[in-house]
């Protein structure tokens, strides 16, 4: 299933085989022998495509394999379209890296990526996502006379219900997600200012936990901001 993240997103797919589907091509000066098998591919080589105009791609699902028998199954035997139930363990995770947080990103469709999880079974990318809205800043301000001072912060997921709504059990399972920076970044960007604002994207703190969706959380409080006057003796 696939989405579209505004009018101007576009997902262009485009193909290439390696084999052979035609006797004519490339004949010349071949036997009939070299060009009469025209089932003879080593996979169809996919790519994707993704890219939307305002807000960044978040990617829900993804699967290489098959899970019917009628999707990609123009000029295909019967025999590489019957196992209906077959799954990538590892797809999620390439496709979500390449893509999440950005605006476009490409995505090879074959087992040299994923997986291969059926052999002999002719396999395609199956791609859910979604856009997340422009990046959500965590906005810090004190009143005059007192500035920021930073408790501890975390960018990553400690529970599952914190920013869930709408989002899929899979990207809410994981509460042991923790960006080792993230203190020090919002300390930097913070610590003794009347204010701060603070992005909540991967390209700030980098990405702790492929896949999950993330939260950016800060403790903190507003202090007297120190005058001293200082003689030199």
């Amino acid at each position: 299933m696939f989405f579209f993240c505004s009018d101007t997103g576009v997902i262009s797919v485009q193909s290439a085989t390696c084999g052979r589907t035609s006797s004519q091509i490339c004949s010349v000066g071949r036997p009939p022998s070299e060009t009469s098998n025209t089932q003879c591919s080593i996979d169809d080589y996919y790519f994707f495509y993704l890219h939307i105009e305002n807000g960044k791609i978040q990617i829900n699902t993804a699967n290489y394999g098959r899970t019917d028998k009628t999707t990609c199954s123009e000029g295909r035997p019967s025999e590489q379209l019957q196992n209906t139930n077959c799954y990538s363990p590892n797809a999620l995770a390439p496709v979500s890296k390449s893509c999440n947080g950005l605006k476009s990103c490409e995505v090879f469709a074959t087992h040299t990526v994923f997986t291969d999880p059926c052999f002999g079974i002719y396999k395609y990318l199956a791609i859910s996502y979604y856009c997340l809205p422009p990046g959500v800043r965590e906005y810090l301000f004190c009143h005059d006379g007192t500035v920021i001072r930073i408790h501890s912060a975390n960018y990553g997921r400690t529970d599952s219900s914190t920013c869930s709504t709408g989002r899929p059990a899979s990207q809410l399972a994981k509460t042991d997600c923790y960006a080792l920076n993230s203190q020090t970044v919002v300390t930097s960007g913070c610590e003794g200012k009347n204010s701060c604002s603070i992005l909540a994207s991967n390209s700030v703190f980098s990405d702790p936990c492929v896949g999950t969706f993330k939260y950016l959380y800060i403790s903190y409080s507003c202090v007297s901001k120190c005058k001293c006057d200082c003689t030199e003796q």
